[in-house]
């Protein structure tokens, strides 16, 4: 049994799946570089002390392999620090032929785990990222003379994101005409899905007509339901020029109705200003 975050089947929600085992470590490669950074660089430094241990217990095991060393474990650990690192101080040297095949294996697995650890280093900066800012509220709200679901995004970043594209699917549980329980994705259309050019704020806006399958849900319909809001935007990062994406899910209770979003735009004479504190707040109608 493993438990873990599902962006089909459960949208954000925590979905446990029994019978199938997930060892994070059966791809190293995508946990070490999709992992915090605290946690990555956690990992480094133990395996690094306990690399060194290893072949610190095995100098100390060859007894007087290490010349100009006192016999202890700390003198065999930092000479293995040394080893390791190419440092080469030169106080205390190898001077048995197991001392110097042990040095052998470990120069070579110094110089491997140097550039494997660089290029998951480089790998992790280099991943383009977007700077995305989300409403932590959507709101239900008159628009245009008919109620819409509402939220807005801002970009982060001083670049533009061009081709900007942005999704919205409804994820909920159905029952089919067999009377089975499935998970399904219903796609809500939306005024604007497109952006040349987003470089500032971008309000996405879902008219609730008769084609969309929010219409005349209430919202213990929605909780009941289990139902989820997700949100996808993709674009090229015009200073990376690499694709980047953003995804945010809003829950139903971070859903408010009969509400707009409050006004950040103050139009001006010579320029505009636009008040990010008042992103995330919502003004009763």
């Amino acid at each position: 049994m493993s438990r873990r975050k599902d962006s089909t089947s459960g949208a954000g929600r925590e979905v446990v799946a029994l019978g199938m085992a997930r060892d994070p470590w059966h791809d190293a490669y995508h946990t070490l570089l999709t992992m915090a950074w605290w946690r990555f660089f956690a990992v480094v430094f133990g395996g690094y002390l306990a690399l060194n241990a290893v072949f610190a217990f095995g100098y100390h095991a060859l007894g007087d392999g290490l010349e100009n060393a006192d016999g202890s474990f700390a003198d065999a650990f930092f000479f293995s620090v040394q080893t390791l690192a190419t440092i080469g101080y030169g106080r205390v040297a190898p001077r048995t032929f197991g001392a110097n095949a042990l040095v052998t294996v470990e120069a070579l697995l110094g110089m491997v785990g140097l550039a494997v650890t660089t290029g998951l280093v480089f790998a992790r900066f280099s991943r383009p990222t977007a700077r995305i800012l989300f409403s932590r509220v959507a709101v239900v709200g008159p628009y245009e003379g008919r109620p819409a679901l509402q939220f807005r995004m801002a970009n982060s970043r001083g670049t533009q994101i061009v081709e900007a594209r942005l999704k919205l699917i409804l994820v909920r549980n159905e029952v089919t005409a067999e009377g089975h329980a499935v998970r399904r994705l219903r796609d809500l259309k939306l005024v604007r899905s497109e952006h040349s050019a987003f470089a500032l704020t971008w309000t996405a806006v879902h008219p609730i007509d008769a084609d969309s399958p929010l219409r005349g849900q209430s919202m213990d319909e929605l909780r009941a339901s289990m139902s989820d809001l997700m949100v996808s935007l993709t674009g090229i990062d015009e200073g990376l020029a690499q694709t980047i994406h953003a995804r945010y899910v809003y829950t139903p209770d971070d859903i408010r109705w009969n509400v707009r979003l409050a006004d950040i735009l103050a139009p001006g004479q010579e320029r505009a200003t636009i008040d990010y504190t008042k992103f995330h707040d919502v003004v009763p109608l």
